[in-house]
């Protein structure tokens, strides 16, 4: 389906790995260290996938489109980045698919692949590192890598960079709209998994190219 591809750009949270749980642990202690209500699972779950600084929001505010005081997030950044560095993969989980995907890619040889996140690329790089797929990535780019995050295009445009490839050989794999228009912005295809975060709704809304239940159906995508 896709010709012309060199490299594959991959989101981090709800592509590759199953993170909420150990973010959920580090929200609740901070929740905790607050004097707050502990909020759960179930509830960040639904509120990850813009960046820390949303979730944090959320978390204090108990809703998604609520206002935090500044005071009060001023405070508590530092606190949930203390909170979840110190156990950034001790529930994490990569997701059915993943390194079956990964690594017949690995075996094409040709392509080069590289981790887009919103993330800190300093929680990222050990989450990758110690989930056991590191290795599989010549660049990654984090949220602080650029002056704007995903949906903008200049992480993906960086990380092309970073690996010598025409951002319009490139293919973008996510879970969310962010991802997708990310993608949008900066010229390449992109290719969309159901499971992720996306906040309840269905990623096929957000048209990209085409949607997969695995990421092991991802090689034989490509010419």
């Amino acid at each position: 389906m896709f010709s012309h591809v060199d490299a594959i750009l991959f989101d981090l949270d709800g592509t590759l790995i199953d993170s909420v749980p150990d973010i959920a642990v580090a929200i609740d202690q901070l929740m905790d260290t607050l004097d707050l209500p502990r909020r759960g699972e179930a509830k960040v779950r639904q509120w990850v996938g813009n960046g820390s600084t949303n979730l944090i929001r959320r978390a204090l505010s108990d809703s998604m489109d609520g206002e935090a005081d500044p005071e009060l997030m001023d405070r508590a950044k530092p606190l949930y980045r203390r909170f979840y560095g110190a156990q950034v993969c001790v529930h994490s989980r990569l997701y059915p698919g993943v390194v079956e995907g990964l690594d017949k890619l690995a075996k094409r040889k040709r392509f080069k692949l590289a981790c887009v996140t919103n993330k800190p690329a300093d929680l990222a790089a050990p989450l990758l590192e110690r989930i056991g797929i590191a290795h599989h990535f010549h660049a990654l780019v984090g949220g602080e890598c650029t002056p704007t995050v995903k949906p903008a295009p200049e992480c993906l445009l960086l990380a092309a960079s970073r690996i010598g490839v025409h951002i319009s050989r490139c293919l973008m794999v996510g879970d969310s709209r962010n991802d997708i228009g990310a993608a949008r912005n900066a010229g390449c295809p992109v290719v969309a998994v159901p499971y992720g975060y996306n906040h309840g709704r269905d990623i096929r809304e957000f048209a990209p190219d085409i949607v997969i239940d695995s990421l092991s159906e991802l090689s034989g995508l490509i010419d």
